[in-house]
């Protein structure tokens, strides 16, 4: 799958780690849910860095459809709110 950081790049992540994802998004969302900035900035960065670890950056000038649009590592909460669908940031299936 091709996940787009929003203000970094796109990076290509094996589908095996959508549930590893999932679980890390679910601690945004609620984050979110509970308007908890202190606990939002760590779980955002957990998922960021899954992210950039588990995937490998597409070269800057390849453009292609992005499955996943995760914010940047500085956005707030409020920032967020409107990326988040029923599902948060991440679908349990693409």
């Amino acid at each position: 799958m091709i996940v787009r950081i929003l203000g970094e790049g796109q990076f290509e992540v094996d589908d095996s780690h959508l549930d590893a994802l999932n679980e890390l998004d679910a601690a945004v969302e609620a984050a979110v849910d509970s308007k908890d900035e202190k606990a939002f900035g760590p779980a955002l960065a957990g998922l960021l860095d899954a992210v950039r670890g588990w995937g490998e950056a597409l070269p800057e000038d390849t453009l292609v459809d992005s499955d996943l649009i995760l914010p940047p590592a500085d956005a707030k909460v409020d920032e967020v709110v409107a990326l988040l669908g029923d599902e948060g940031l991440i679908p349990d299936a693409l």
